[in-house]
């Protein structure tokens, strides 16, 4: 065999074996990873039986809680305290506050029959729960508040503006004062006025108290100067300067009432009244006796019939939850003159102002060392009184001058000013321990009542010259039930 052929056999020889180690080598990768697909078969029944089980979600929460308060329900709906930062206005407002407890407190008190309700028709909307503070500014949530400029109610709806919003105004029915018909013309405008202004509440609020006309002049004056046309940089009255500030501090306040001493009750989270329809005219005193409400809490709850009958209003009344289906049942058997007072009508509200007087006058003749104050204690009246009675513009007075006198427990109930005479004290609380208490603005004598835990027979006993309404300044007689 020649060296050519035997070198061409060793070099086939050396190819083929290449050839063979190169299979074998292949063989055994695919051995070996065709090992862990098995391995990881023998672990899948492991895999499935986990898959089974409750999966645990890190990133879920608790749901949270309904508060019980609903203050602190109005808290969880603030929507316009981002972005205040450190404001001298705001601050000032929250100054007054903080220096004036009992005006929140005694607000707070007054609307505890009306918040829940309000802040649900807020929520409903979207709105921002620091609305529901807003009878808090306007009216102090007296819904007989009246204004100079006529506003009339928890919101202060002047009569233009009321009719605008289908408040209807007549001799015996003022929508303007309706809580729920009030609230929602209050609401539609305000959401009007958010509108109108692009979605800025604070330049919606501002409009609120002054008009959208002089806010949009006051927007577009800046424009034309190249000013900025937010809320703070406008050119407005001096009260709407202080109207939406006002607002916003107040929120801070009931946001942490404890940081600036102020004592808010909790006011249950659910609602107060329920309404119950009518068909009939009825008077409110038989209402409430029929369903066991106190009368004047039932008239805190309805206070747009003026004459304290459902004439020109809507067929329903609000009435405390509690007593809704007692009164329900009542009206099913009962007829309808018994629901009818015979006594004649008389205004409530929108008689006289404090000026007109449905009285009995009479003379007295000065003495020899009388004084405006001697005389005014001596008759138990007023010393401006007095002086307006005889247009007298000081204290100046001359013996055997004449003054006119008027009998001041005989005026008519004309808004929220009724003028009491001095308090008298019954034989059977002779051995009580009795206090005053000085009238505050807004309070009726259901609200006093309820201040002092007493019964409102209680207190009209020990109060007997007192009428239904009451004048801030006056003193009322108070008896510790126990």
């Amino acid at each position: 065999m020649s060296s050519s052929i035997r070198n061409a056999i060793s070099s086939d020889a050396l190819t083929r074996l290449a050839q063979a180690i190169a299979v074998a080598v292949s063989a055994t990768l695919a051995g070996c990873s065709s090992h862990v697909p098995q391995t990881e078969a023998t672990h899948t029944p492991n895999i499935a039986a986990r898959a089974k089980q409750k999966p645990v979600w890190l990133s879920e929460k608790p749901s949270p809680q309904i508060p019980q308060d609903v203050w602190e329900r109005m808290r969880q709906g603030f929507q316009l305290q981002d972005g205040l930062g450190v404001n001298p206005r705001i601050e000032q407002q929250r100054l007054w506050f903080a220096s004036n407890p009992s005006f929140l407190e005694n607000a707070g008190e007054r609307g505890s029959l009306y918040i829940h309700y309000i802040v649900e028709r807020l929520e409903e909307r979207n709105m921002p729960l620091e609305l529901a503070l807003l009878p808090v500014i306007e009216s102090a949530y007296n819904p007989m508040a009246y204004s100079r400029a006529d506003a009339v109610g928890l919101w202060q709806f002047i009569p233009s503006t009321g009719r605008y919003f289908n408040l209807r105004q007549t001799r015996f029915y003022d929508g303007r004062r309706d809580i729920t018909a009030s609230t929602t013309a209050a609401m539609d405008y305000l959401t009007r006025l958010h509108d109108m202004f692009n979605g800025d509440w604070l330049l919606a609020l501002a409009a609120y108290n002054a008009g959208e006309g002089t806010v949009s002049r006051a927007i577009e004056r800046n424009e034309k100067l190249g000013l900025p046309t937010d809320y703070w940089n406008l050119p407005l009255p001096a009260e709407t300067q202080a109207y939406v500030p006002k607002l916003l501090a107040l929120s801070q306040v009931v946001m942490a009432p404890e940081a600036y001493g102020v004592n808010l009750n909790p006011i249950a989270n659910e609602p107060y009244f329920q309404v119950v329809e009518i068909n009939q005219r009825m008077d409110l005193s038989k209402v409430a006796a029929v369903a066991n409400i106190d009368e004047d809490e039932l008239f805190q709850l309805n206070p747009a019939f003026k004459q304290r009958t459902t004439i020109d209003g809507p067929q329903h009344l609000l009435v405390p939850t509690s007593k809704a289906q007692l009164l329900t049942t009542s009206l099913q058997t009962m007829r309808p003159e018994e629901l009818i007072s015979k006594k004649p009508l008389k205004p409530v509200f929108d008689g006289a102002d404090d000026t007109q007087v449905a009285s009995v006058k009479r003379n007295y003749k000065v003495k020899r060392g009388d004084s405006l104050g001697t005389i005014a204690k001596a008759n138990n009246v007023d010393i401006k009184d007095l002086q307006r009675w005889n247009k007298l513009s000081g204290k100046n007075l001359k013996p055997g001058q004449t003054l006119v006198m008027q009998d001041t427990s005989k005026r008519s109930s004309g808004r929220i000013n009724t003028v009491v005479a001095a308090n008298a004290r019954t034989k059977g609380d002779a051995k009580k321990p009795q206090s005053k208490y000085k009238v505050q603005q807004g309070d009726s004598l259901y609200i006093v009542a309820k201040r002092f835990n007493v019964e409102m027979q209680h207190l009209k006993r020990w109060n007997p010259r007192v009428g239904q309404a009451l004048k801030p300044g006056q003193m009322l007689t108070v008896s510790n039930p126990h």
